[in-house]
């Protein structure tokens, strides 16, 4: 269901289900969340997540959904232990997450994509909230994630509609950061892996904890979270190392 990769410390998990435009089942979002795991647990400085073949993840697995018979208490464990199990491994690990959307990312693959740090597509691919058309609302932290990154008019407008949109739309409304000529995606995430592999992984996953920790919290207990992560980073050894580099005029060598 999912394929990992490994090299200089980044790990690359690719949708492995090209014969079916990568749909996702249960049993990838569980090695999904597990691939998350191990990238922890090996000290990864950052994860890569893509599709085999032409399309990067095409969402649920509609024969799936029609072979299922399960009560809505059934339905409720499922979710909560497959799409947002991923979702929320992909929002607390501590290191950056990169979606390379290789090609067409829609329902669930629009989420996922969503939930990574950062996203560089294709500008061929597509994207789309199609949840509506098989009687579903947006799932995979889509209700979350999207108003949170578009806005929440367009938000409405793309749960509701159900529209496809291209990468280029989707860069324009911040859904992606980048929306490249297919030939280019590979140079473009890896100059990111590089500009990444600059800083010190601790300090992208503190701040990456004060963004996500603080999104909707009041601003006086927003900025209370702050100064304690921020004393977190006081103790670090990559303070020591920038602000001695600093002092001397020279290039951050981090761990």
């Amino acid at each position: 269901m999912v394929r990992v990769e490994t090299a200089d410390r980044v790990h690359t998990i690719s949708f492995d289900r090209p014969e079916t435009k990568n749909s996702f089942t249960a049993d990838a979002a569980t090695q999904l969340v597990e691939a998350l795991e191990t990238a922890e647990s090996e000290d990864a400085r950052a994860a890569v997540i893509t599709g085999d073949g032409d399309a990067f993840c095409a969402g649920g697995d509609i024969q799936a959904m029609a072979d299922r018979d399960e009560t809505p208490g059934e339905s409720f464990e499922r979710v909560q232990s497959t799409l947002n199990a991923v979702i929320e491994q992909l929002l607390t690990a501590p290191f950056p997450v990169v979606a390379k959307v290789n090609g067409d990312a829609v329902g669930a693959g629009t989420n996922i994509a969503a939930a990574c740090d950062f996203a560089h597509a294709d500008s061929e691919a597509r994207f789309g909230e199609v949840f509506g058309n098989v009687g579903l609302i947006p799932d995979s932290g889509g209700t979350f994630l999207l108003p949170a990154l578009v806005g929440l008019r367009k938000a409405k407008e793309l749960t509701m509609t159900g529209r496809l949109f291209d990468a280029e739309e989707a860069a324009e409304m911040e859904l992606v950061n980048r929306a490249v000529p297919g030939e280019e995606l590979d140079e473009s995430v890896d100059d990111l892996l590089d500009t990444l592999d600059r800083k010190p992984t601790e300090t992208l996953g503190l701040t990456k904890r004060g963004i996500h920790e603080n999104i909707g919290r009041p601003f006086r207990d927003a900025l209370e979270r702050e100064a304690h992560l921020q004393t977190l980073a006081y103790g670090s050894e990559a303070h020591d190392v920038g602000v001695n580099a600093f002092l001397r005029d020279e290039r951050p060598e981090f761990r």
